[in-house]
């Protein structure tokens, strides 16, 4: 690094240290009190996962495009890790406010389903983009994965570890600016975590092998989503599930001839098999990890105020256009005289 970088990064260090700081009154964009299914129309169905959808609503009192996550009830009592993970994602969205995170707007429930309130971000996930782009250059590339570190910097300073960092949980804005979404696999931890949860090609190694494990894995799932950024590929492809951990627990990555030296530094210091040694992990934490020659010439502040310029727009009509989204079939949205699993949801 040159001397100048390391002033601009050494003079920039209280700064970070007390933006990421926890906040103990966070204020997201609007709340909606006291909501109910009836507040909102609904525009077209987002979004679809294993126990329900996610719609575009508008509420007709304020006039603001939301995203909608429904959840039947019925399914998620199936298993009683998914019932834990939906109390837990809405008890830390109702406590974020960062600007590369989606924020929450409310939550409810009635006697069928769960409803979590969230922010509408209409650019798109970079799974559909990256599929257009095939992969992206190293500029364009580390411009979203500087914001994916000051989000999971803040993250991990309230306790919280993510794992489920993958393109289809990185949205883009109107601006060309990331939100992560979906934090229903995030945790509060202060010691290790065991659950074996998240998606298989972006699972660190101490998950697949059963250990108890800490922030670090969200410092892997990056050095996988970088890889796959600039490759339009996986590090570990393999034929099988079996095949792919062996090679994610050797941790050995061979890496396309485009890759500049700095960028497979930066790749070999995340893909560390051993979490103590992984960068973002090392004794300096996070510092460790935005020194490195790849990312360091990141100016913070300015890309933290959304300063800096984007490298891809997406298009977007207006601020309920839902275009950059795939097509699904509406949900049917069902009603029930009881509610059979209130105690399940209690906490809800």
């Amino acid at each position: 690094m040159t001397s100048t970088m390391t002033a601009l990064y050494e003079g920039g260090v209280s700064w970070v240290r007390s933006l990421f700081s926890p906040r103990k009154s966070p204020s997201p964009a609007k709340i909606i009190v006291n909501p109910k299914l009836s507040d909102f129309d609904q525009i077209k169905t987002i979004g679809k996962g294993t126990y329900g959808h996610v719609v575009l609503v508008k509420h007709k009192e304020s006039g603001t495009f939301c995203a909608l996550k429904i959840l039947r009830k019925e399914k998620m009592v199936r298993n009683a890790k998914d019932v834990k993970h939906i109390i837990n994602e809405r008890k830390i969205l109702e406590k974020l406010d960062h600007p590369f995170i989606v924020g929450m707007y409310g939550s409810f429930k009635d006697n069928v389903y769960l409803y979590l309130i969230l922010e509408f971000v209409n650019g798109g996930d970079l799974f559909f983009h990256l599929k257009s782009f095939i992969r992206f250059n190293e500029c364009h590339a580390r411009f979203y994965i500087a914001q994916i570190v000051l989000a999971l910097e803040y993250l991990h300073s309230l306790n919280i570890i993510y794992r489920d960092l993958k393109p289809e949980n990185v949205l883009l804005d109107r601006s060309g600016y990331i939100k992560l979404t979906d934090l229903g696999f995030a945790t509060y931890t202060s010691d290790k975590a065991w659950s074996h949860c998240g998606t298989h090609e972006y699972m660190a190694p101490e998950i697949v092998l059963g250990y108890g494990y800490g922030k670090a894995v969200d410092w892997w799932a990056l050095g996988v989503l970088t890889y796959e950024f600039c490759a339009g590929d996986f590090p570990f492809r393999a034929s099988s599930l079996t095949e792919m951990f062996q090679k994610v627990c050797r941790g050995k990555v061979s890496f396309p001839t485009e890759f500049s030296s700095q960028l497979r530094s930066f790749l070999k210091r995340l893909l560390e098999v051993n979490p103590l040694n992984r960068l973002g992990n090392t004794p300096n934490g996070v510092y460790d990890l935005k020194k490195h020659q790849w990312i360091a010439m990141t100016n913070w502040e300015e890309l933290y105020e959304k300063k800096t310029r984007a490298y891809f727009i997406p298009e977007c009509k207006g601020r309920g256009d839902p275009t950059n989204f795939d097509e699904y079939k509406d949900l049917e949205i069902r009603d029930a005289e009881e509610d059979q699993f209130a105690y399940e949801f209690a906490d809800f």
